[in-house]
């Protein structure tokens, strides 16, 4: 759900070769550096894998990583609720420049100008619920009581409403995740289905995405994967446990390394929305520091020319990059953030590594 180190990535990036062991050993000086306890990690290129775990599932038990563990994708899910906003209006259920008020009457103030467009690319200017600081609802400081409360889309978009809107719509840019509770909601109009179900049915079926899914109220995560962390009142505490719908289409979903790059190939190869809309997935909004933000993409300038696409998220005790070149090369990147401090250029120079 959080935009995590986005523009540090962007400034930072350096050249490196592209060799497995170079990753490896990035990797390994993260955890030996308490920056993460555990890093998950998977290059795809030319239908060939390169997955790799580091450091431990778990703290007390010393336990290795897993390649194949599970892990929270937070805002990544973002990508999956606009590819199907997308499908919906290749189908003719919707226009892209319709106001959402057009189809969720009295879900936004009487007079919003909202376009579905606007929601999907942060011009939209509704303020952002997860950063309101509002106890139980805030997913930028970790409370471990209010993290397992059950909260509706409703809720969290009343919070979303309750302070005024950054901007008047498309009069700037200001990640929100509120917009993407907008997003699953006109989903679930549209369609009349869950929001997840859609995604189940248009995406992770056919894909055959069997490790990727959308737990709604469940709070723990399959087996096996590495435990999340947080800190609270002035120390690291175990924070794998939560309730996903604090998130709901903000950054719910649980995937793998495989999966993810799954998604990202088909996505972004043309398999899962007409040329056009992928297009208009991929027009960038000026997001700062050289970044980008499309329809539920980010665009990352390499130094080595041409830039990368996919989606970066971070929730409580997980930070995951999903991210695709235009040649063919993907990176997804799985981590546990701990208590070290992270080099500035530890996280770009994996991207380097695996890209340039």
């Amino acid at each position: 759900m959080i935009l995590t180190k986005t523009v540090a990535l962007a400034l930072a990036l350096t050249t490196v070769a592209p060799t497995h062991e170079q990753l490896r050993t990035q990797l390994d000086a993260l955890v030996d550096a308490k920056a993460m306890t555990a890093a998950l990690a998977l290059v795809r290129e030319d239908g060939r894998d390169r997955a790799m775990a580091v450091g431990v599932r778990d703290v007390r038990s010393k336990a290795p990583a897993d390649p194949r563990g599970y892990f929270r994708v937070g805002s990544v899910t973002k990508t999956f609720v606009a590819t199907v906003l997308l499908q919906l209006a290749d189908e003719g259920k919707l226009s892209l420049d319709d106001l959402v008020s057009k189809h969720l009457p009295g879900a936004l103030p009487e007079d919003s100008q909202v376009t579905v467009r606007q929601a999907l690319n942060h011009t939209s200017g509704v303020f952002d619920y997860a950063g309101a600081g509002i106890p139980g609802w805030s997913a930028r400081d970790y409370r471990p009581r209010e993290t397992l409360y059950d909260q509706t889309p409703q809720e969290l978009l009343a919070v979303g409403l309750s302070k005024p809107p950054y901007f008047k719509p498309g009069q700037g840019w200001r990640y929100s995740n509120t917009n993407y509770v907008i997003a699953a909601m006109l989903i679930e109009k549209l369609t009349g289905n869950p929001y997840a179900k859609e995604i189940e049915n248009r995406i992770l079926r056919p894909l055959d995405l069997r490790h990727t899914l959308l737990p709604g109220h469940r709070k723990d995560l399959p087996k096996p994967h590495a435990r999340g962390y947080a800190p609270y009142q002035g120390k690291m505490v175990d924070a794998t446990r939560m309730n996903p719908s604090l998130e709901y289409g903000a950054g719910e979903m649980i995937s793998t390394t495989a999966d993810l790059a799954t998604f990202l190939d088909a996505l972004l190869g043309g398999k899962l929305t007409s040329g056009q809309a992928l297009k208009q997935m991929r027009t960038m909004e000026n997001a700062g520091q050289g970044m980008g933000y499309g329809l539920g993409l980010q665009a990352f300038p390499l130094p080595c020319g041409g830039k990368v696409y996919g989606h970066s998220g971070g929730t409580f005790g997980y930070l995951t990059y999903a991210l695709r070149s235009d040649s063919g090369r993907t990176l997804v990147l799985s981590g546990n953030p701990y208590t070290g401090e992270t080099p500035a250029d530890a996280l770009p120079k994996v991207l380097a590594t695996a890209f340039c």
